[in-house]
């Protein structure tokens, strides 16, 4: 067994002091250990994007990334976004506009639309090549990609 490794994350705007393991994968960190289940794993391989959070403004599937990698850093998670009785804009946008079904890849979704925004990205097409690695198994992402336009011209 290694020996544990003492980091410190921003999570959802609170500073967090861990002690981990190195090979701790920032996905399990996050559901096992902090109890924040709104990430999911779908693929356990990097493919879906269903594990998307947000590290330093910038998407990244935590999937793939190494809780000690995320030292210093700071981490938003979708529970940072709205809540049930407060809808972001974002999660209004999709459900406005019917950009779910199931929902287990809505959280991937909503993270990577939150990024387009920060990118200036506004076409339909730059909307479908930036969620490149966000799958859905339920809709024919119509929905979606209507959903994170209306979401990217909303103030």
């Amino acid at each position: 067994m290694s020996d544990k490794i003492s980091i410190v994350i921003n999570i959802n705007n609170k500073n967090v002091k861990l002690n981990i393991e190195p090979r701790l994968l920032l996905v399990d960190l996050l559901r096992n250990s902090l109890e924040l289940k709104g990430t999911h794993i779908g693929c356990d391989t990097s493919q879906c994007g269903s594990c998307m959070v947000l590290m330093n403004e910038k998407c990244v599937k935590s999937c793939s990334i190494l809780a000690i990698q995320c030292d210093k850093k700071s981490i938003k998670t979708i529970e940072s976004i709205g809540k049930e009785n407060n809808l972001s804009n974002v999660q209004k946008a999709f459900k406005e506009n019917h950009g779910l079904q199931c929902g287990f890849c809505t959280p991937g979704f909503i993270m990577t639309a939150i990024e387009c925004k920060k990118n200036n990205i506004s076409t339909e097409k730059e909307i479908r090549d930036f969620l490149d690695g966000n799958f859905c198994r339920c809709t024919g992402y119509q929905n979606i990609v209507k959903s994170i336009s209306y979401f990217l011209k909303m103030s």
